[in-house]
């Protein structure tokens, strides 16, 4: 499957955005508090969903839980870097956070495709280079965040990472206007108010508001 120019457009960008990027980080050490209460309510939604398995679903749905479980399982493989190459306490703080935050997704979603007889998403997806997902990084740039440490690492992470989320929320958006089940659509709002506070919240360590 090749990339759709739009996928390609984004690539371009994110690659140019980091080479001059200038990461500015914040002196207040308290700077990832929006996100991470955002975070916790999105983890909420998702284990509210062990109580709705009655309810009935749609094709968006399965779509929703297909895709966002590989776009999840790449963020948690990104935020996971942080541990030991990051050089920002801050940096590492939003890593451990959106783990924690996607962590508990990824199995709630699969327990929904598990009990809707569905299939599950193709092992290693969340590497696939030419994917057409929204905010999916490319193998290429995955393998180029993985030799990085220090400062370097922190703008490229925040950059990629900033992206990432922006995909997570749009493919969130499509699935709060258009899912049928309950439990999906709380977990859609609750990664777009999540993802959105970081998002803010890493532009401001990148110095860009």
């Amino acid at each position: 499957m090749s990339a759709t120019p739009r996928t390609l457009t984004r690539r371009a960008a994110l690659i140019a955005v980091t080479a001059t990027a200038a990461l500015v980080l914040s002196a207040c050490g308290g700077g990832t508090d929006s996100g991470s209460a955002a975070s916790a309510g999105a983890a909420t939604s998702a284990a509210a969903g062990a109580d709705t398995a009655g309810d009935t679903y749609n094709a968006q749905d399965v779509t929703f839980a297909q895709g966002m479980i590989p776009h999840h399982q790449q963020a948690v493989e990104m935020a996971r870097l942080a541990a030991d190459r990051a050089s920002s306490t801050q940096v590492k703080d939003l890593a451990a956070q959106i783990e924690k935050a996607q962590d508990p997704e990824i199995s709630t979603m699969t327990g929904w495709l598990t009990s809707w007889g569905k299939s599950m998403p193709m092992a290693g997806m969340a590497g696939m280079g030419d994917s057409d997902m929204p905010g999916m990084m490319s193998s290429s740039h995955m393998a180029g965040l993985k030799k990085m440490s220090g400062k370097e690492f922190d703008t490229m992470f925040l950059t990629m990472m900033v992206e990432h989320h922006k995909g997570a929320v749009e493919m969130a958006t499509t699935e709060k206007n258009k899912g049928k089940y309950a439990a999906a659509t709380s977990m859609a709002d609750g990664i777009i108010t999540a993802q959105n506070a970081e998002i803010t919240e890493m532009n401001k360590l990148l110095g860009k508001s």
